[in-house]
């Protein structure tokens, strides 16, 4: 069991990808980003698919810049943040980028 969470473009290719096991705090951090606890089973995502728009996938990646390091734009470079913390910010990054490009993009919680 786990959180294996997808995110697709408009086709419905896979763009962006978190996993955590069922017992890493982590996967409950970024369903608070996405505003999707609800998608939460607690020792796996529900497996619901949703969609978000820019403004929802900017909100995320913006909050989680603020938690991090108060929105260094070298964020990614930073050795400070764990496996899991650059893990989020691939999959906020990779998603929000889907968005701006197509309007939206689609997460599934697994």
């Amino acid at each position: 069991m786990g959180h294996d969470i997808t995110g697709h473009n408009i086709n419905g290719k896979e763009i962006a990808y978190a996993q955590f096991s069922m017992g890493n705090y982590n996967a409950t951090i970024l369903y608070s980003l996405l505003d999707a606890d609800k998608y939460n089973a607690g020792v796996s995502g529900s497996g619901d698919t949703t969609t978000f728009s820019v403004q929802q996938m900017d909100k995320a990646l913006d909050v989680f810049k603020k938690l991090c390091n108060n929105g260094d734009s070298t964020l990614l470079k930073n050795e400070s943040l764990s496996w899991d913390e650059k893990q989020i910010l691939n999959f906020l990054l990779n998603c929000s980028a889907t968005a701006q490009e197509e309007g939206n993009v689609t997460v599934c919680f697994g």
